[in-house]
């Protein structure tokens, strides 16, 4: 999404042209002119080493001259704007507007051409710079800049008048993004902003910190009752649809609050507090609001705990897969799917749903995926030579440069048969980057790699993806299996989704099968493919070997009597 930077292509007061290669150098300094925050083109143009505790009389030398000493003076104590002169060469003006905020003072240097300038052109100049800097180009909300200043100058909070800090993040809004493109996403983040604005009237002030992230500041007597009660009808808000390019959208928020000074009582303690609170509201389900307690550190800390350990988890050896067969009907094994296990030393095994997002999120996910491919194929040379081996992947994994490259490379090394492998890839893979996703199913194809289109039904569906891609398996999510036998629409549905792809030329599995009455009605609607406890849960390696020689215990046939009398 959008960035907050300096639009430049707004026009410039004639008079003034700004230097086409040199941005604004943005910069605020608080009551004692010490550096508060600065844009990179600051950075960069004074060359400082280290900005902590930098003064602006250490940034701008010039400055201690006892002259412009007196301007800087007359700034904070007049609020009125000034422009200093730093320096004038025979093709540009190097200028330093300096106006007074509540934080302290706000500084932009300029550099522009020699061309005079009238007063008015300079106060214009000086007036779009400063809402440039201070506001969200998209919105036309105060930026992460702003917040940062006036949280700054609330805290420490003493009195009754404290502030209560909102963080809030929309829920669902990639999808949109990805499925309607940026254009929509921009017109869904100004229609959100205007209902968080209408929402709070007169009662805070709303920022825009980036992408689809806000937050509201908060002053008054009753915080805490004043802020939930704010939070709650912001979700209550977010439930009714937005309409973008005449499509109805469903976007939720999440909020995290947090109150000064109970929760923290420096910007950083109350913004951490805050996140804490959002963390909770996430996982709780979103789409509500939580207010941070000491308790939720707990949760956190388990997450940081278990994102520590993740990292040294693969060297350790403590990883492990589990392999669930696939039996494909009436009643013969086919082959098994990998399934990956951690078992950390003191917390036991962690269920994959917990772990991969965090290996996803910290780049962990191509390092796994490698050694569990790896793995699972040299695995998969002990069994009888019919057999396939079904591997999930991640989309951080399936996105990363050079991916068929390294499976092509591990099926060499190994020895294990291109044809007998399948990829299981998700429906939101498929989302990013289309055509690179297509050239890389093509080329898995060509490999004689075979493609399964996991969890199918549960995310986005398009039937394009079934027309584009080369899938060889469709997986039906167990969401549709488990109510199979009570649920009309789940029958229908189920019914549609072998249909169409038999008529595909694909196969069907049905993952999530829990009993044979549910193995008899899709054995009777020509289901190809069953996966679930009905059959057998995961197995160790080690007991494999058993499990193929004794055979797939499911019994079709009396469950097939079964069901006809039970109907």
């Amino acid at each position: 999404m959008p960035e907050n930077r300096v639009d430049r292509s707004q026009r410039v007061p004639q008079g003034f042209e700004p230097d086409s290669r040199l941005e604004p150098a943005i910069s605020l300094w608080d009551a004692d002119l010490k550096l508060i925050d600065s844009s990179r083109e600051f950075e960069e143009r004074i060359g400082l080493a280290s900005r902590n505790g930098i003064t602006l009389w250490e940034a701008y030398p010039l400055l201690v001259k006892p002259a412009l000493a007196a301007i800087v003076q007359q700034v904070i104590d007049t609020g009125e704007p000034q422009t200093i002169e730093l320096g004038v060469s025979s093709h540009e003006t190097r200028s330093l507007l300096l106006s007074h905020i509540r934080a302290g003072l706000f500084a932009v240097e300029t550099s522009g051409t020699n061309a005079e300038q009238s007063p008015w052109s300079q106060n214009n100049e000086r007036e779009r710079l400063i809402h440039q800097a201070t506001h969200d180009v998209l919105t036309g909300l105060p930026n992460r800049r702003q917040f940062s200043a006036e949280l700054a100058q609330l805290l420490p909070a003493n009195g009754k008048m404290a502030p209560a800090l909102m963080q809030l993040d929309l829920d669902d809004f990639k999808p949109v993004n990805d499925t309607l493109g940026h254009g929509a996403g921009d017109i869904l983040l100004q229609l959100a902003a205007e209902r968080i604005k209408a929402a709070l009237g007169r009662n805070g002030t709303v920022y825009r910190l980036a992408g689809d992230e806000f937050a509201i500041i908060q002053v008054g007597s009753q915080q805490a009752f004043e802020a939930e009660r704010l939070a709650e009808e912001l979700v209550a808000e977010f439930k009714k649809p937005f309409t973008v390019n005449g499509i109805s959208l469903f976007v939720g928020v999440s909020v995290g609050i947090a109150i000064a000074p109970r929760d923290g009582n420096e910007g950083e303690q109350l913004m951490k507090a805050a996140d804490v609170a959002l963390y909770a509201a996430k996982k709780e389900g979103r789409r509500r609001a939580r207010t941070f307690d000491p308790s939720m550190l707990i949760v956190v800390e388990q997450r940081e705990l278990l994102r520590r350990s993740l990292r040294v988890a693969l060297q350790r050896d403590e990883f492990f897969i589990e392999y669930q067969p696939l039996v494909e009907l009436p009643s013969n094994v086919a082959g098994f799917e990998a399934l990956l296990r951690w078992r950390h030393p003191t917390l036991g095994i962690i269920p994959p749903a917990a772990f991969i997002p965090m290996a996803e999120a910290d780049g962990l996910m191509s390092e796994i995926g490698q050694w569990m491919l790896e793995e699972a194929c040299r695995e998969a040379l002990t069994w009888p030579v019919h057999y396939t081996l079904a591997v999930n992947l991640s989309p951080a994994e399936f996105l990363t440069p050079g991916f068929t490259d390294r499976v092509s490379q591990t099926l060499d090394i190994v020895g294990f048969p291109a044809e007998r492998l399948e990829l299981e890839i998700t429906e939101g893979v498929l989302l990013e980057r289309t055509t690179n996703n297509l050239d890389t199913l093509n080329t898995l194809n060509v490999l004689g790699i075979q493609i399964s289109l996991d969890d199918f039904g549960t995310e986005y569906s398009s039937l394009s993806y079934l027309k584009n891609f080369p899938f060889d398996t469709i997986k039906i999510d167990r969401y549709f299996i488990r109510d199979l036998l009570q649920d009309a629409k789940s029958q229908a549905i189920v019914r549609s989704v072998i249909s169409l792809a038999h008529g595909l030329d694909m196969r069907v599995t049905a993952e999530g099968v829990e009993t044979a009455q549910q193995a008899a009605w899709l054995r009777n609607e020509g289901c190809d493919r069953l996966q679930g406890y009905c059959i057998s849960p995961p197995l160790a390696a080690d007991r494999l070997e058993d499990f193929i020689r004794q055979g797939a215990r499911i019994q079709t046939a009396t469950a097939s009597d079964e069901l006809r009398a039970g109907l």
